[in-house]
Formats: structure tokens, C-alpha cells, sequence
């Protein structure tokens, strides 16, 4: 029964939902907030702008809101979440793109083919930028199957050696000395092998060759700039002319409450950019894997800042500003525009925003657990 309400889903989400003369979506770039709830899109507003809805993110054409449960949680962790939303199945909490048999760091479930693995099938370019360590749980999630996202070596081998396609062309994130030692405990040294399999391999942006197709880019400590690294990547990858799929998140848990919506006002900004620049064949979507518990209460006062500064310039969080620290299972916002973006609208669960995308580069859904082919590279 499960099974065929989930298919009456997504029959109901492609014929009643989309635009009869929708343009076809060449490129889609999906922008992934990490623990962006609407509590920490509304703070973060309030924030810089002191008023609650002055994020470019509401004013996208079109709008929804998205469940964030795993199968077996109400509460998602990123590899679940992040799951959900790139293969259309949920799976358990840190199990990164395999089926809900999986069982973490025991046994591993059947693997879902993901959006970029569909991609890649179809020789488009890929990419993913974070300024996460760019195995952690969400970049992992659209490359990678394992069933600990722990795994950092093994996911990024997986990065290397593709189930479809020849792989993501772009990689761009930091934990560079983390996945240089994960990977030589496997026996691989990656500054021969990812050179040998056609990618630029750096640590900076600044020098990755302007006539690059494919670039690896481990970032060392440091905040990375992240608008820099998604414009960077969408140069390289707008060189296919069959198209593309590029995955940004950005990290905006706001358990450091001044970093976070910082970055969630930065990330707006880096978004609202994109989509001015974007060609009219994109699609360019925000979610969030899950939401975050924070919350403005209190007796909060309109015209002052969340977040001020102690006398040594150390950031204080308001008293009205409760911060519990953990993951929470409201619903988030789903912003969207571009050809495909009129099916995001209402409630809907994370695992549709998986259909939506695939509707709008018209590509048909294949069964849950596909095994591999081997196909041509892009």
C-alpha cells in the first residue's frame, strides 16, 4: 500500500502540478541550506535586514513547504535528508544514498541512483561545492553510497571511480588533509590518480586554469568563499553544451548563532546573484535537508539586532534567542524558479523535490534500486 500511494504521488505531481508550455530545464542548480529552517531564515533576516521577509529567497517565484523525516525519524539527519531529496527514497539516519535496509556502519542497503548520477548517464556535466568538507553527508549524497557517512575515504573513491558516467567533473570544498589521509589508508594517492583521470587538483580557486573542464579543488582551514567557488563552477560546467546539474550547500547550523545566519544572508545573496545571471533554461531550487531548533521568543523588541557584540568584540546572543542545538523536524522552505519551478507549490515530502527535477530536465524515473551500466563519459 505504501508503495502504490508513493506512485499515485508522483503520477498526481507530474500530470496535475506542471505547466502545459514549461520550458524544458537544461541546467539545474540546486542550492542546499544545511539546517536552514524557516526559524533561521526568519532570524537571519531580522538580522541584517530587521525585518522578518527581506530574503531574496521569499521573493522566488514560487514556494513550498518540505517534510525533512528519514524513513525511520521524524528528526533527519543530512545523510537522510540529503538522500531523500537526490534519489526520491527515504532512507535511516546517516546512511548516505542507499535503500532504508541499510543498516548504519553494519549493513549496506541496495544504492539509489541519484540526480547527478542520472546526469551523468546522460553526459551531462556535475558538480558539487560546499563549504563543508565535501564528503560530509550532504555533497556525499549526490555521488556516493555507503552506509556510514563516516566513511570518508570510501566515499571519496566512490567520487572516482562512478556507477554512471565518468564521475563529477567539479568538485569544490574543504577537509583536504582529511580525505588525503582517508584515501592513502586505502592505498590511493589522489595527487597522481585525480590528475590521471583528467581534472585540474588544487587547494585554491585562484588557480584553476580558465580553459578547464574538470577540477578538483580541496580547500585547506578557513572559511570558504563560497560565492567565488559556485560562480567558478558554473564557468566550468556551462562548457557542456548538453547541459548540467550543480549541487551548492552551504553549512548554516546555527548552534554558532553569528556565523550562521551570516552565512544564511550570504548564501540569500549568493543565490539571488545566481539567479539574476542564470539563463532562462535553468532551474535553480533552495531546500534545506532539515530544519534547526531555534527560535525568537520572549519579549524580542522590532529594531534590535539577535546578535550583538561583547566589549571584546565576542558575539552575544540575544535573551529572548533560544538555541536548543539539535536537529528539528519542521518543514522548510522550498523556493524555486526557472522551467519546472511551477510544480513546487503546497506540502510536499522531501522525496518529491527528487521528481520535481527530473520532471523539468524531462527525464522519466527508473525503478528505486537500479543496478549500474556501464555508459560513455560526458
Amino acid at each position: 500500500m505504501r508503495t502504490a500511494n508513493r506512485l499515485v504521488a508522483i503520477f498526481l505531481l507530474f500530470a496535475c502540478c506542471g505547466s502545459a508550455g514549461e520550458r524544458k530545464a537544461k541546467n539545474v542548480i540546486l542550492f542546499l541550506g544545511d539546517a536552514a529552517g524557516t526559524s533561521t531564515l526568519h532570524a537571519a533576516s531580522v538580522q541584517e535586514y530587521g525585518d522578518s521577509n527581506r530574503l531574496f529567497l521569499y521573493r522566488m517565484p514560487n514556494i513550498a513547504l518540505s517534510d525533512t523525516s528519514s524513513a525511520s525519524d521524524w528528526v533527519t539527519d543530512s545523510a537522510a535528508g540529503m538522500t531523500a531529496i537526490v534519489t526520491g527514497e527515504k532512507t535511516n539516519n546517516g546512511v548516505v544514498s542507499q535503500s532504508d535496509s541499510a543498516v548504519r556502519g553494519k549493513k549496506d542497503g541496495e544504492p539509489l541512483k541519484t540526480l547527478l548520477e542520472y546526469a551523468e548517464e546522460r553526459a551531462l556535466s556535475t558538480g558539487v561545492v560546499s563549504n563543508s568538507p565535501i564528503t560530509d553527508a550532504t555533497p556525499a549524497a549526490c555521488y556516493a553510497h555507503v552506509n556510514d557517512r563516516k566513511m570518508t575515504g570510501e566515499i571519496f573513491r566512490q567520487a572516482l571511480n562512478p556507477r554512471f558516467g565518468d564521475g563529477v567533473d567539479v568538485m569544490i570544498g574543504p577537509g583536504r588533509q582529511a580525505i588525503l589521509t582517508a584515501t592513502r589508508a586505502l592505498g590511493m594517492n589522489l595527487e597522481t590518480e585525480i590528475p590521471a583521470k583528467g581534472f585540474y587538483f588544487g587547494e585554491t580557486l585562484d588557480q584553476v586554469p580558465a580553459d578547464a573542464r574538470r577540477a578538483i579543488v580541496l580547500l585547506g582551514p578557513g572559511e570558504v568563499d563560497l560565492g567565488a567557488a559556485t560562480e567558478l563552477a558554473i564557468r566550468i560546467l556551462a562548457k557542456n553544451p548538453k547541459g548540467f546539474f550543480l549541487m551548492v550547500e552551504s553549512d548554516l547550523h546555527t548552534d554558532n548563532l553569528s556565523r550562521g545566519l551570516s552565512r544564511t544572508v550570504a548564501f540569500d545573496r549568493i543565490i539571488e546573484s545566481t539567479a539574476a545571471t542564470a539563463s532562462k533554461d535553468t532551474l535553480i531550487l533552495f531546500t534545506a535537508d532539515h530544519s534547526f531548533d531555534i527560535r525568537v521568543g520572549g519579549s524580542t523588541r522590532k529594531g534590535l539586532p539577535l546578535v550583538t557584540q561583547d566589549a571584546n568584540g565576542k558575539p552575544v546572543p540575544a535573551k529572548s534567542v533560544m538555541i536548543n542545538g539539535h536537529h528539528s523536524a519542521e518543514q522548510v522552505l522550498v523556493a524555486a524558479q526557472g522551467p519546472g519551478a511551477s510544480r513546487v507549490r503546497g506540502v510536499i515530502a522531501n522525496t518529491d523535490i527528487f521528481h520535481i527535477i527530473l520532471s523539468a530536465y524531462r527525464w522519466k524515473p527508473e525503478p528505486a534500486h537500479t543496478p549500474p551500466q556501464i555508459t560513455s563519459g560526458n
